[in-house]
């Protein structure tokens, strides 16, 4: 049983590809962020290296997979308890691990990660997976309708997805490049009331037959008023339009109105997860 790292995305998806696409839902991130490395680039989400590992059984079988794209948290996927361990030691053994900022994994993976890091770290946010299990319209309806975004709204959608990450607390904001790929295949939305914005919502391209909604924002003179719950509606919708079998989302554990809104719309629970960070 072993881990390997590398730094080539080929090499990556040629041996940890099926395994991941095995279980989309779980590794719902593994498979969006190397779609998106294959169609823009090894720098689409930073100017660092991507790094990229799988777990291979005493079989040769791949059973788990992680990537990190600098400066984003390592992100793990769906690994047997063994892997965890071993990556535990590989956190400071492995040299392209070295500049590790963070590592966003399901919680008893991530508490485990933790004290094996050798550092004082804490835990930056606590997510929960969810999918959807079936489609439920919004009660009462909001005011408004949602349409798809087009380029003539990319300054709005710049300025509000960079708001959203600033709010979040996630690093390096959406450039106009990020915004216009989610554009060409319709991945934006925004709901409007009186003719003007109100919300917005994204959902990436399917990919493993899984589709993830997110980012879902309104601005703050906007809360309160159902837009959010509207247009994830609207956008969930547009997932399975697009190809999508499987919808999931990730909430702020810390949000519960949020999560109510998602709970509302028929998204169910999957698992729990945990961003860490140094202390």
């Amino acid at each position: 049983m072993t881990w390997t790292f590398t730094s080539d995305l080929a090499a990556y998806r040629t041996a940890a590809g099926p395994a991941v696409a095995a279980r989309p839902v779980p590794n719902t991130l593994l498979l969006s962020v190397a779609d998106a490395l294959e169609r823009r680039g090894l720098h689409a989400f930073g100017p660092g290296a991507p790094v990229f590992g799988w777990w291979t059984n005493p079989d040769g079988a791949v059973s788990g997979a992680l990537v990190c794209t600098p400066p984003h948290p390592l992100q793990l996927g769906a690994l047997p308890e063994e892997a965890v361990r071993a990556l535990g030691d590989a956190l400071t053994a492995e040299p392209l691990l070295a500049g590790l900022r963070g590592i966003n994994a399901r919680r008893p993976d991530a508490e485990a990660l933790a004290q094996a890091w050798g550092r004082s770290t804490v835990i930056a946010e606590e997510q929960r997976l969810y999918r959807l299990a079936g489609l439920v319209a919004p009660q009462p309806s909001p005011d408004g309708r949602a349409r798809v975004a087009t380029e003539a709204d990319l300054a709005l959608l710049v300025e509000w997805l960079e708001a959203f990450h600033a709010e979040v607390g996630i690093p390096a904001g959406s450039s106009e490049a990020q915004v216009r790929d989610r554009l060409s295949y319709g991945g934006l939305l925004l709901w409007e009331d009186g003719g003007a914005p109100v919300s917005l919502a994204s959902f990436s391209r399917p990919v493993g037959s899984t589709s993830r909604v997110g980012p879902v924002f309104t601005p703050a003179r906007f809360r309160g008023r159902g837009y959010a719950a509207g247009v994830t509606h609207a956008v969930s919708e547009a997932a399975y339009a697009a190809g999508a079998a499987e919808v999931v989302l990730f909430t702020d554990l810390a949000n519960p109105t949020s999560n109510g809104v998602y709970l509302r719309l028929g998204y169910r629970p999957v698992e729990d997860r945990a961003r860490i960070v140094p202390a």
